[in-house]
């Protein structure tokens, strides 16, 4: 959807209510009202973005196929391509927003260093209290990251549980791939088997053997399976055994051991199930369970919890073994069902009141909750904010105010109270009151961008939407000077090639801004587009290549705008199939391009498998998909030297089919040819087609590979870009400059000067 001649951005659930009429200006300022409106209508309904591209239009994603094609590049990276050479890709940033972080774990006896785990961006150590990050996990096959567990005896001893066990939403398309172990604190790893238990959400080391190991296992997100429940291995990962199964669609979400008497044992227990269709988030089979007996045997423990539930939290104190604490979540609405105190070691339990906790929604999507190690009564409850107790759950404050939202994981230094750690989609913070005053540690590059952007007229000025972080951008170039300048979950953002004063973002479902100041200020710009019509949670929206002043938008209609977006004229019918059952296939379109040769010839794609073309800048519409796999379109490219080709890229997997996943036209889709060559089986997310010959360039979810043969033979580009969902690219034509935004990790760019060059020697 991009060509080379201006930077264009390639790449429908009905909106739910009327929530973006309420807001009329959007400042560069993230706005903590607004991000809660955001969050609080993304979630009424299914959104899993990333998985539904993947899922259609079988609703299910291929995993065996995704995780050999990582194999596959694991083998293209043991091998000396030529090629390719050694030209590396260079981190671009941002080193100080930060993205999701899933747990923080400190190694006690080494109280300056600290390992942080990330939703899809791996794990990352500090051995100066946050000061520098390194990433140690990068050479494995998957970095998403559900848990960490260290060994009190042996603090280089470090398990890790792959896949991120929160509840889904637009950031999850795979889950993990087991458990993996390291014996000198991270420096090398070994992979430990349990690659079908989905995700992790709690590891626990016995505290006296560190070869006793605990996983608490969810599952498979958008299925049912049997591989969930509590697992344990006796011999330091080589076997495992699982010791409390419930049911297929119940995994164990939460776990704690008495360290005074470890055979004590609790496990919480979330039936849950999710698919592209429709969710499940409680039922009867939640509950929490004891175990006296070093798991042998099991009870679920009744007196005074309730008898259904959503996610559920444990939290046992370490000072006083008998006292534990647990959050259960009503199952519909995701609010606090009920907050409990055991003291009795959970024979028996009674309420709390929680009326000092405001801001509780979406509990299915944090639900944790912590004990100081050393004062039984200091009880923290992350939410979308982060709430504290002194007395023991009595009454409850709020602490971490100002810093970023949706908070995940709370770390204790042992040796300092007071200081402890939090966690949340914004990276790491630290305080040394409790959570009373804080800062936040930069330098963790886990953002989790959807798209990227270049300011043709300045090409260090690099822009993106990221995953509960907004729309960010560099006016400098460096990793640590990113800045939010939009908010929401931010999507795709244009800068106008010959006028950087005017920028465009979005946030979900065509939250459409336009600035007309560089980016420091937005107006919500929607201007007849008809409410009514189906929205992507990530809409399209291009510039005309010959004249950024016209663009053009797509719901499950085309629009164009030839005022810079102030107002959007309807410029075709229903260009989808218009078959949206149950969420499944929501008929938007996802990809347009406008020939730059001739900007009456228009492409678009589909989430439900339309290719169209129109001859006549919008009068009609030809469908030229017949051939082409039914799969969901992630690009179109409308060819900047000859106007009769064109590409088109999709998503999803083969499932045994014999279908590509990139095809050409040379007639304007009459006829397609099939140039995915040696690729794997992967989805390819973006697209550019370089000027001169100058390759074709695909961003997939192992990486980036390029192809200088018209698809023939593809390879993977560069060198240094971890295992990630490379989720949009972005090109410079003059500086022939690529840029990758990735889903865990940040940009990344790469100057393809070196790369022709090292393939004409």
């Amino acid at each position: 959807m991009r060509i080379a001649k201006y930077i264009l951005i390639p790449l429908g659930l009905l909106l739910v209510t009327g929530f973006i009429f309420f807001i009329s200006k959007h400042k560069s300022q993230s706005d903590s009202s607004l991000s809660a409106l955001v969050k609080e209508e993304k979630e009424k309904l299914p959104n899993d973005w990333l998985y539904r591209q993947r899922a259609y239009p079988s609703g299910s994603i291929d995993k065996h196929a995704y995780f050999k094609a990582l194999e596959y590049k694991r083998n293209l990276l043991r091998e000396e391509v030529s090629t390719r050479g050694s030209v590396p890709w260079i981190f671009s940033g941002p080193t100080n927003i930060g993205g999701r972080v899933t747990d923080i774990e400190l190694q006690q006896t080494f109280p300056a260093t600290l390992l942080v785990g990330t939703a899809s961006g791996g794990i990352f150590k500090t051995n100066d209290e946050g000061q520098t990050w390194i990433p140690i996990f990068d050479s494995e096959m998957n970095l998403s990251i559900g848990d960490l567990a260290v060994a009190k005896t042996n603090q280089d001893i470090i398990y890790v549980g792959t896949g991120e066990a929160n509840a889904g939403g637009g950031s999850i398309a795979y889950d993990g791939n087991g458990i993996y172990k390291s014996t000198d604190g991270g420096d090398s790893w070994m992979h430990l088997g349990l690659d079908s238990i989905g995700s992790v959400g709690k590891m626990q080391v016995h505290p006296a053997d560190p070869d006793q190991c605990f996983v608490a296992a969810m599952g498979n997100l958008f299925e049912n399976n049997p591989n969930r429940g509590l697992y344990k291995t006796n011999d330091g990962g080589e076997t495992w055994e699982n010791i409390l199964f419930i049911n297929d669609s119940t995994g164990v979400i939460d776990f704690a051991i008495n360290p005074n008497h470890p055979k004590t044992m609790y496990a919480a227990a979330w039936e849950r199930i999710r698919r592209v269709n429709r969710r499940a988030y409680g039922g009867p089979s939640s509950g929490i369970y004891k175990s006296t007996d070093g798991g042998n045997t099991w009870d679920e423990l009744t007196n005074g919890l309730p008898q259904s539930s959503g996610r559920i939290a444990i939290a046992l104190a370490e000072s006083d073994p008998e006292i534990l604490y647990s959050i259960y979540t009503h199952e519909t609405s995701g609010n606090i069902l009920g907050l409990f105190k055991s003291v009795d070691g959970g024979d028996s339990w009674f309420d709390l009141d929680y009326a000092d906790i405001s801001d509780q929604p979406y509990m299915w999507w944090f639900g944790k909750i912590f004990v100081d190690p050393q004062d039984a009564d200091n009880v923290y409850l992350p939410s979308f904010t982060m709430h504290k107790s002194e007395d023991g759950g009595l009454t409850w404050f709020d602490i971490f105010e100002g810093a970023h939202v949706d908070q995940h994981a709370i770390c204790f230094d042992l040796q300092n109270p007071g200081k402890v750690y939090a966690g949340n989609d914004g990276g790491v913070y630290l305080s040394y009151d409790g959570g009373i005053v804080y800062e936040k540690l930069n330098g963790l590059p886990n953002i989790q961008f959807y798209t990227c952007e270049i300011d043709y007229q300045f090409p260090d000025r690099l822009y993106g939407g990221a995953q509960d972080n907004g729309t960010n951008r560099t006016l400098a170039g460096n990793e640590d000077d990113w800045q939010h300048i939009f908010g929401g979950d931010g999507f795709r953002v244009l800068v106008d090639p010959t006028d950087n004063n005017y920028i465009y973002a979005e946030y979900q479902y065509a939250g459409f801004g336009r600035s007309t100041d560089g980016g420091l200020s937005f107006d919500y710009s929607t201007n007849g587009i008809f409410f009514g019509d189906r929205k992507n949670w990530n809409t399209i929206f291009v510039f005309n290549p010959l004249n950024p002043a016209t663009l053009y938008l797509g719901t499950n209609r085309l629009y164009k705008s030839i005022d810079r977006g102030e107002f959007w004229e309807l410029n075709s019918g229903d260009l989808t199939r218009n078959t949206a059952q149950n969420n499944i296939a929501f008929g938007t379109i996802t990809s347009i391009s406008v020939s730059p040769l001739d900007t009456n010839l228009i492409f678009i794609g589909t989430d439900d498998g339309n290719v169209q073309v129109s001859r006549n800048g919008s009068s009609s519409w030809s469908l030229i998909s017949g051939s082409l796999p039914d799969r969901w379109v992630t690009s179109v490219v409308a060819d900047a030297e000859n106007i009769n080709t064109a590409y088109v890229t999709f998503s999803g997997f083969r499932f045994g089919e014999n279908i590509g996943h990139i095809y050409k036209t040379t007639n304007q889709g009459v006829s397609w040819t099939d140039i995915s060559g040696n690729l794997p089986d992967v989805p390819i997310n973006d697209l550019i087609v370089a000027p001169n010959d100058a390759g074709l360039y695909i961003a997939t979810d192992i990486g980036v590979f390029f192809s200088l043969n018209d698809g023939a033979k593809w390879e993977l580009l560069g060198t240094g870009l971890p295992n990630l969902v490379c989720t949009d690219l972005a090109y410079h034509a003059p500086q022939n400059l690529l840029v990758v935004a990735t889903f865990g990790r940040g940009m990344y760019r790469i100057n393809l000067d070196d790369v022709i060059s090292g393939n004409s020697e």
